[in-house]
């Protein structure tokens, strides 16, 4: 069991880092000087992604494409991946999609036409992991020689001279019609594309296409947003702390603790200093505990972390365990050794320092029944991404802990009116039981969507979490005993009330067997595309696909647009659409309040004209398709490459609040509209 808890306490401290990168690229050149050379690409894919192959099927997702450009040289065949693909059943695509993962290597073979020759590769795709898809780019210029003989070198030149007088009257007529083609799409609006332009190609109207970083980065730091999270988590690590508080491990230990300090200390004056002390250390202990899951990996990997599907497995076992524990299954216990380690300290030292492992004591004695509550606090903590949340979480969870020390301490005659330890304790703890095993739910259904079991579809989840709430009504109308329950011989008004919130709860939830909303727990329930069996119907659409039109349409009707970068081949767009957009409030909101643009990044159909652009790396890139033209538009403007990702900007292109991505949370999405549109109205 020690090991157990080892295990336990481990898993409380996340260390999965999520990669920056989905897909790097490396290149080499093999058989130069020969007849036979090739080319290999090898793509290195991060843990947690898979990278879709070249002949992933029509109606998937994004699969890899290949284009070259040769100089003296030509392609022979296609390219060759050095392993298989794992063919997997997609339940949102209904089809089976192909995927790579971990390494692959893809080998061009080429026939060199000439003594020097060199082949461009430019590399496209997506890859996708629990949290979303990412458009994969490469590219690279390969330069080789070849023994090449004149007589053989004439032969070929003839060749390609035949080839293009046989070619040239049909390029002439293709060109004709992709210049007709550019004419019509320029006609009655200013064309976003200029092959020639000096800005990376292309030159936009009223600087629609300028990069508005700088922009972001002061709305993703706004005060005011930022204190409303902080007070949120600070106020969540209070209440959390005030449930700890009533627990079986730390209530007995507040008269114990006073009384201690009371008859050690023989003024009121050094009591109080001691107890404020002890009260104080608490605070350190458990703030620390925030700062270093904070400096160890890092605001922005937890937020991570708190949204991928092997973190949530792993919650979900945890939780379940603290429930069966709460409930009377077992007992959970850190190793004596530690307790007893703080206790040599405590009697080992003397003055404000034995006091202070007096506190680290409690922290340790406590942890059965304050863990569930920390984890979970840094848990919603690290989702915020601001980087000093978790130590705000245990400041506020400290605090409510620390506070009845002190208070009891300098009022000594109220401790006569504190409850004793009785049954009511272990109440407490199967009603956390009952809280842990319904948020287990939670986490768990997050892997499920991301593993697309469907084993907890909506409907099963609901009809759990309306079981586990009538259950928990039943039994604080006594109706249901655990192991260390004392028989109810009468429910008080209290219980009695808590009863009547939770069995109401459980009902409230039965029209969402249905398909209703359901908007008060929208944010926990899994989405209603899961559902099998919907008399919901709230579809929302976009108003337009194309940027420019889009901010257009937004000039003339006086009103902000939101830009939805999203993608045929892009699962967690589809669920962001059937669990957030459906929402009444959100739909009303998108119908009315705004001009809805979606800009699908794989799109494939072809632009009028290929336009080459410089990338911020200075790498210089083709586009070919309008999906090309919108993943760039998104990595170029906002510095994002995932999707889903979406940012409200005026008819200008500015930006009116910090983006959103991925996060099935109603009114976290609903706090973003509002953000933009208020922000609008104020420029306005």
């Amino acid at each position: 069991m020690k090991k157990l808890v080892w295990i336990i306490g481990l898993l409380l401290m996340p260390i999965t880092i999520f990669a920056q990168e989905s897909v790097t690229w490396s290149y080499k050149l093999t058989g130069n000087n020969t007849d036979s050379p090739s080319i290999e690409m090898t793509a290195h894919i991060s843990q947690g992604f898979h990278l879709y192959s070249m002949d992933n099927p029509e109606g998937g997702s994004n699969p890899l494409t290949f284009y070259f450009e040769t100089n003296g040289c030509k392609l022979d065949g296609n390219p060759v991946p050095n392993k298989s693909y794992h063919k997997e059943y997609d339940e949102i695509f209904e089809l089976d999609q192909h995927t790579y993962d971990g390494e692959v290597t893809f080998t061009q073979k080429i026939k060199p036409t000439e003594a020097n020759y060199s082949i461009e590769v430019e590399i496209k795709g997506q890859a996708c992991n629990d949290v979303g898809c990412t458009q994969v780019f490469g590219s690279h210029k390969f330069e080789g020689s070849a023994p090449i003989k004149a007589s053989k070198a004439e032969d070929i030149k003839e060749e390609k001279t035949e080839t293009i007088k046989e070619t040239e009257a049909e390029k002439i007529h293709e060109e004709a019609i992709e210049l007709t083609q550019m004419t019509d799409s320029v006609q009655g609006s200013e064309s976003w594309m200029t092959p020639e332009a000096n800005l990376s190609g292309i030159t936009a109207h009223h600087n629609w296409w300028a990069n508005v970083e700088a922009e972001m980065m002061v709305f993703s730091h706004d005060p005011e947003q930022q204190s409303r999270s902080l007070w949120y988590i600070f106020i969540a690590g209070f209440v959390g702390g005030l449930i700890a508080l009533v627990t079986p491990c730390v209530w007995p230990m507040i008269p114990m603790t006073v009384s201690f300090f009371l008859k050690q200390n023989k003024t009121k004056k050094k009591s109080l200093a001691s107890a404020g002390i002890y009260g104080l250390s608490i605070i350190v202990i458990y703030v620390a505990l925030g700062i270093i899951v904070t400096v160890l990996f890092g605001a922005s990997a937890l937020n991570e972390l708190a949204t991928s599907a092997g973190f949530n497995i792993a919650f979900f076992i945890l939780l379940v365990i603290f429930a069966i524990s709460f409930m009377g299954g077992f007992e959970l216990t850190l190793p004596s050794s530690w307790t007893n380690k703080m206790d040599s300290k405590v009697d080992s030292t003397s003055g404000y320092v034995s006091i202070f492992f007096m506190a680290f004591t409690l922290a340790l004695v406590s942890f059965s029944c304050t863990g569930p509550i920390i984890g979970t606090l840094l848990v919603e903590a690290a989702a915020t991404s601001n980087f000093v949340s978790p130590a705000v979480g245990m400041g506020g969870f400290a605090l409510a802990l620390a506070l009845p020390f002190s208070i009891f301490a300098m009022f000594p005659t109220m401790l006569k009116a504190v409850p004793k330890s009785g049954g009511w304790m272990n109440t407490v703890k199967v009603v956390l039981g009952f809280l842990e095993l319904a948020l287990a739910l939670k986490f768990l259904s997050v892997a499920d969507l991301a593993y697309g079991w469907r084993v907890l579809d909506r409907e099963v989840f609901v009809s759990l979490w309306i079981v586990i709430f009538a259950l928990l009504g039943f039994y604080l109308l006594g109706k249901l005993t655990f192991p260390h329950d004392d028989k109810v011989e009468k429910v008080g008004l209290f219980r009695f009330c808590l009863a009547v919130i939770s069995l109401s709860f459980a009902v409230y939830m039965l029209p969402g067997l249905w398909g209703a909303p359901l908007k008060s727990i929208s944010a926990f329930t899994p989405p209603l595309s899961t559902q099998d069996f919907n008399l919901f119907d709230g579809e929302v659409k976009a108003q337009v696909e194309d940027y420019d039109e889009g901010l257009q349409i937004g000039k003339e009707l006086n009103k902000p647009v939101l830009l939805d970068f999203s993608g045929f081949g892009c699962v967690n767009c589809r669920k962001m659409e059937a669990a957030v957009w459906t929402n009444p409030e959100v739909k009303q909101m998108l119908d009315n309040d705004f001009v809805l643009v979606t800009l699908m990044v794989d799109d494939k159909t072809p632009l009028p004209e290929p336009v080459k652009v410089t990338e911020k790396d200075g790498q210089i890139r083709t586009l070919r398709t309008y999906g090309d033209k919108w993943s760039y538009l998104q990595r170029s403007k906002f510095g994002a490459n995932a999707q889903p990702f979406y940012v409200i900007v005026n008819d200008e292109g500015k930006p009116m609040t910090s983006s959103y991505s991925y996060k099935e949370d109603v009114p976290a999405y609903l706090h973003f509209l509002n953000s933009g549109l208020n922000h609008y109205k104020k420029q306005k």
